[in-house]
């Protein structure tokens, strides 16, 4: 059964610039997360938005059949890197139906801030 849709969209987006705690995993960063629960392999592609320039993109990335892919913006680097403190939005599409949420830890002091929403499907 493939559940989602094939196309998503973030729009609240933004690398921290500076982190506290061990790496990576206390680094400051927004993460894109992709469920496939589908038979096939999604191509998923994501175009970045931003405030004052033209979009970047599209990343492209590979989520197997029937499993899960959790995405630094931070580690995305081809066709440039992210840009960190800057404000972006996200279009994500896929050729096979994900569900995709979206994940910010922001570690820039010491009480570390998590937060989490789900993408807006286009149907």
């Amino acid at each position: 059964m493939s559940l989602g849709v094939t196309t998503w969209v973030l729009v609240d987006g933004y690398i921290p610039p500076t982190s506290t705690g061990p790496e990576p995993g206390m680094t400051s960063h927004d993460t894109v997360c992709i469920l496939n629960t589908g038979d096939s392999d999604a191509a998923v592609e994501l175009t970045i938005y931003f405030k004052d320039r033209e979009p970047a993109g599209p990343y492209r990335l590979r989520v197997a059949a029937r499993r899960t892919h959790h995405q630094r913006f931070n580690d995305l680097c081809d066709p440039e890197p992210m840009p960190v403190d800057a404000d972006f939005s996200c279009v994500v599409t896929s050729d096979r139906p994900v569900v995709v949420q979206q994940t910010r830890l922001d570690s820039r002091q010491a009480e570390n801030a998590l937060m989490t929403t789900i993408a807006f499907p286009i149907p």
